[in-house]
């Protein structure tokens, strides 16, 4: 069977280039995309006379029965069919003459990009919501929190006290951030490419405002040139989902060490984790450390497309068939990793007594005694040896770190009590005091509205 572009060669391709090129495979989940861009590219052709009315109705009903055959699974794909593309259109051709019209002045260049940059919209907008998902979930879980305290750490060493809450808002907040930068991304993304042609558009009197506009786009290509060449989106989607990723990862570790006996701060529902086949005594974080292990091949995406757009000449290159493999592996394994996340925070529980014990060390206070004789006039630097040295001795032996501050002339009964009662722990904007917390709450609960 001919190829679209046959008329000029003679012969077959030879198999191992046909195994190398064709792009069915993978491509073919772009057939919705596919479809509903021939439709558009379809209307416009018959508003600008270039095909009858008849034709029209006849190029619809056909885009029609093969969208219903590949949704079914009747669809019988040739050897023939290079692409997703190729499939559909011989299709249409067999079911009406008129699709011999169907790609009057387009070529898959603009046309697979523009289906490309329908699926990365798509896309965009479907993990926006599951990380909205994941950001209630989160929200919620801090609010039942309420003052739950917990010791926050630098260096993976136990640092100051904080709320449990506080700790929990901080991964929502970097998830706000990954929802802004993909909203942000899906104005680049929204811009239509069809009628670029191959390279340079083409002699026919195409209505490139009539399929923008008909495919939801927000505004139409500049340059013919750079739309069929341009895959900056898929490399910002590839980025954006990489950063998410890397979010979730260290979610994902938190959640790995607080479920360990040495931190014992969270236990996962048995849902959301998997036994030893080996060892019966086991419970193994597998949720969370699937997500962990995931993004390196986010991550991997993106080098590799990156790698590919280096050096290439402008225009259109074979080399970019390249963009959809990376772009589907990584929207499949971001929507894998943050449902299950959700579900594995919003199921877990807490050992608020552990957490509490580990926060209650008072060791933990020496940054707010410092910060307190510093309030008195005294300078940080001084301030910070007097409760460094009294941590030494502490630490030394030679006395509970306690006692060492009421006997202390820096301090004396009075800091004892203090440090007891929490009440020198920060209360500044965002330090997650217990007004401060719940002013975060009611800020990401009003951003989660405003989608």
């Amino acid at each position: 069977m001919p190829t679209l572009w046959s008329g000029r060669f003679d012969g077959e391709r030879d198999d191992s280039l046909r195994l190398l090129g064709d792009s069915l495979r993978f491509d073919r989940r772009l057939y919705a995309e596919d479809i509903a861009t021939s439709r558009a590219h379809a209307r416009m052709l018959a508003s600008v006379n270039l095909i009858s009315d008849d034709e029209l109705a006849d190029l619809l009903v056909a885009l029609d029965q093969v969208e219903h055959e590949i949704v079914d699974g009747s669809f019988a794909f040739a050897p023939s069919d290079e692409d997703i593309h190729t499939a559909v259109e011989r299709r249409v051709s067999d079911l009406t003459p008129a699709g011999a019209k169907l790609h009057t002045g387009r070529s898959r260049n603009d046309q697979s990009v523009t289906g490309l940059r329908l699926f990365t919209r798509a896309s965009i907008d479907n993990v926006s919501e599951l990380v909205r998902a994941l950001q209630t979930t989160l929200v919620d879980k801090a609010d039942s929190m309420g003052t739950t305290a917990m010791p926050a750490y630098t260096h993976l060493q136990r640092a100051q006290p904080v709320s449990l809450a506080h700790h929990l808002l901080a991964y929502a907040w970097s998830l706000q951030r990954d929802i802004e930068r993909l909203a942000d991304t899906r104005h680049r993304v929204n811009v239509s490419p069809l009628g670029a042609g191959a390279i340079a558009g083409s002699t026919l009197p195409l209505d490139v405002a009539a399929t923008t506009n008909d495919l939801g786009f927000e505004k139409t290509f500049d340059n013919s040139i750079d739309a069929v060449g341009d895959r900056d989106f898929v490399a910002e989607v590839l980025f954006d989902l990489a950063l998410l990723g890397v979010h979730l990862g260290r979610l994902a570790e938190d959640i790995i060490l607080w479920c360990t006996s040495e931190f014992g701060y969270m236990k996962l529902d048995d849902g959301f984790a998997t036994g030893s086949s080996m060892m019966p005594q086991k419970k193994n974080p597998d949720t969370a450390e699937l997500a962990r292990g995931k993004t390196g091949r986010l991550i991997g995406n993106l080098t590799a497309l990156l790698t590919t757009l280096k050096g290439l000449p402008s225009g259109y290159s074979k080399d970019l068939q390249e963009d959809k493999e990376p772009l589907f592996d990584s929207v499949d394994t971001i929507t894998q990793i943050i449902p299950a996340l959700a579900g594995a925070m919003e199921t877990a529980t807490f050992d608020i007594v552990r957490m509490e014990q580990a926060a209650s060390d008072p060791l933990l206070g020496a940054t707010d005694l410092a910060e307190w004789l510093v309030a008195s006039g005294i300078p940080f630097r001084e301030a910070h040896a007097i409760v460094g040295d009294l941590v030494k001795r502490s630490l030394a032996g030679e006395d509970s770190f306690e006692s060492l501050l009421a006997a202390s002339p820096s301090f004396g009964p009075a800091a004892l009590e203090r440090l007891k009662s929490g009440a020198s722990r920060p209360s500044g904007h965002g330090a997650g005091s217990p007004e401060d917390t719940e002013r975060q709450i009611d800020r990401l609960r009003t951003l989660l509205d405003e989608r």
